[in-house]
């Protein structure tokens, strides 16, 4: 008779190794912590896009001295937000002058951010000891209470606390949900599609386009809206590359094109934005290949924890890419994890454990589920009925979205603004 091995114990499990996971892999680094973080693929190719951290991440990644593994992956600082309508003109420029933030709005290529991310998490060279991450080893559930993770291959793990960053999909977001409101709540499809486009620089054309409109090179992310489409683009990885991100109503709304990866035909990328301007379509025109990623997110959650396990980034607040904040908010995630979790330890009681988490949801929920409403709200018609005037003040959000300084000194405002509230509402009684 086989004799049946001890599970393996560890002092935190992390599932997913996403941005959301190793971001939390880098925050958590602590001596005499072991990290173990648990990926279903095989991380051999990740998955090409440009991708932004706002300046509310950046100010985050900055503490992390992550300056050695990011420096060789040519991010670009994001200089201006410009809005065109769909014949091409000029309707909102917006100076990111993030000085008053703390940090830049930074621009990578999605796998080379990722990568970065990776190297700092397993590196001998950062404070704490090295996480290790464990490939081709997906999680099918978990046991809250006992910090138990189960494994598909049959076999299972065992940490003092669970991080379910396992994305949309997140086996161990049903297993926190479960016996709440929030339970059976599934990734939702939001009525839009996203093209995706990835091309070399070099490789294109010279554009029939006024520089003063429009600049390949210029370090700044253009979008334009008309015709219930729009394109949110820009360049990445020192201006080697140029990325679109092609918004469309849902052409199969019934489909379960979640996967970045699902091929498109150019001609129907080129199809749907006609009536955008020529040297938009130029720039499509020389993609290698096209990606359809049906967009969904999730509602709300009534909670993000329970017993020993919480959950972080899209498993926690999928948002929809229109504020681009859907990375930083994993991130800010990370960052109050590292904050409110600095104390805990392998002997920290289950119910030491569950204060903490409660309190970084506390500190997390309300400023995350409003980035997820406006992400919504902007999913919305940007533009009037004749597609000539661009009715989306980007404005709106920045300040809230970008003015933060970590998850303690949000929830210390927090708890100062609900105090002069209810100083008013006693002074009017």
């Amino acid at each position: 008779m086989a004799i049946r091995s001890e599970v393996e114990q560890w002092d935190v499990v992390i599932v997913g190794a996403g941005i959301a996971g190793l971001a939390a892999a880098i925050a958590l680094r602590k001596d005499g912590r072991s990290i173990l973080v648990l990926e279903k693929s095989s991380m051999n190719k990740e998955v090409g896009a440009l991708i932004s951290l706002q300046p509310n991440a950046s100010k985050i990644v900055d503490g992390w001295n992550m300056q050695p593994f990011l420096a060789e992956k040519k991010p670009m600082v994001d200089e201006a937000f410009r809005l065109l309508n769909v014949e091409g003109k000029l309707q909102v420029e917006m100076k990111l002058n993030t000085s008053q933030f703390g940090a830049d709005r930074m621009l990578y290529h999605r796998q080379d951010l990722h990568d970065a991310l990776r190297q700092a998490a397993t590196s001998e060279n950062m404070p704490g000891s090295p996480a290790v991450i464990r490939t081709s080893s997906g999680a099918t559930g978990c046991d809250c209470e006992s910090g138990t993770v189960y494994l598909s291959n049959g076999s299972s793990v065992q940490g003092s606390i669970i991080v379910g960053a396992d994305g949309i999909r997140s086996a161990i977001r049903d297993e926190v949900i479960k016996g709440t409101t929030s339970e059976g709540s599934k990734a939702i499809p939001t009525g839009l599609s996203a093209y995706r486009i990835l091309v070399e620089i070099d490789k294109l054309p010279k554009l029939d386009v006024p520089e003063d409109v429009f600049d390949l090179k210029r370090s700044a992310t253009t979008m334009i809206v008309g015709h219930d489409k729009r394109v949110i683009m820009g360049p990445g990885r020192g201006g080697e590359m140029f990325g679109l991100v092609c918004l469309v109503p849902d052409p199969n709304p019934n489909g379960e094109g979640t996967s970045w990866n699902n091929p498109a035909p150019l001609g129907e990328v080129l199809e749907a934005f006609k009536a955008f301007p020529t040297w938009v379509r130029e720039i499509m025109s020389q993609a290698p290949d096209v990606a359809l990623w049906q967009l969904r997110d999730i509602d709300p959650l009534t909670t993000w924890t329970k017993g020993r396990a919480i959950l972080i980034g899209d498993a926690a607040h999928a948002m929809l890419p229109t504020q681009g904040q859907g990375a930083s908010q994993s991130i800010e995630d990370a960052e109050a994890l590292q904050a409110f979790l600095s104390g805990i330890d392998s002997k920290s009681s289950s119910e030491e454990v569950h204060a903490q988490l409660q309190a970084i949801v506390s500190a997390r929920y309300e400023r995350a589920s409003l980035i997820q409403a406006y992400s919504r709200l902007q999913a919305k018609p940007a533009a009037s009925k004749d597609n000539k005037t661009v009715q989306l003040n980007p404005q709106e959000f920045m300040e809230y979205n970008c003015n933060y300084s970590g998850a303690k000194d949000w929830a210390k405002r927090q708890r100062e603004a609900e105090e002069m509230a209810y100083k008013q509402t006693a002074a009017r009684a």
